[in-house]
C-alpha cells in the first residue's frame, strides 16, 4: 500500500464521518473558519515536516510516494491536517447541537 492510498482511506473516512455528523446535527461548521484553518495547518505542516525531515527525525521510502513535495514534505502528509480540519469542527458542531437540544429539553429550575 502506498502512502497516497493510506492517506486517501484516512481522508475518506474522516470526510464521511464529518458529513454524517453534519447531517445528524442539521448544522454545519463555519466554512470560512474551516478554510482558514486548513490553510494555516497546511503552512504549519509544510514548515515543520520539512524541518523534521531535514534533521533526519524520519524519512519516507521514495518507492511509496507520488513524488510531489512542498518543501521536503510529501503531498501525502497533508491529508492528515485536512482530515482533522474537516472532522473536528463537524464533531464540535454536532456536540454543541446535542447539548443545546438537551438543555432545551430540560425544564428550567423555578427556585
Amino acid at each position: 500500500m502506498t502512502y497516497l492510498q493510506l492517506s486517501a482511506c484516512f481522508l475518506a473516512i474522516a470526510a464521511l464521518v464529518a458529513l454524517v455528523l453534519a447531517a445528524a446535527s442539521r448544522r454545519r461548521p463555519n466554512l470560512t473558519a474551516v478554510g482558514v484553518t486548513i490553510l494555516i495547518l497546511f503552512a504549519l505542516t509544510a514548515v515543520f515536516d520539512t524541518v523534521m525531515i531535514a534533521t533526519g527525525l524520519f524519512h519516507y521510502s521514495p518507492d511509496h510516494l507520488v513524488g510531489v513535495h512542498i518543501g521536503l514534505a510529501p503531498i501525502e502528509d497533508f491529508a492528515y491536517p485536512l482530515a482533522g480540519a474537516l472532522l473536528l469542527p463537524a464533531l464540535w458542531t454536532a456536540l454543541r447541537a446535542r447539548r443545546r437540544a438537551h438543555d432545551l429539553a430540560q425544564p428550567e429550575d423555578e427556585s
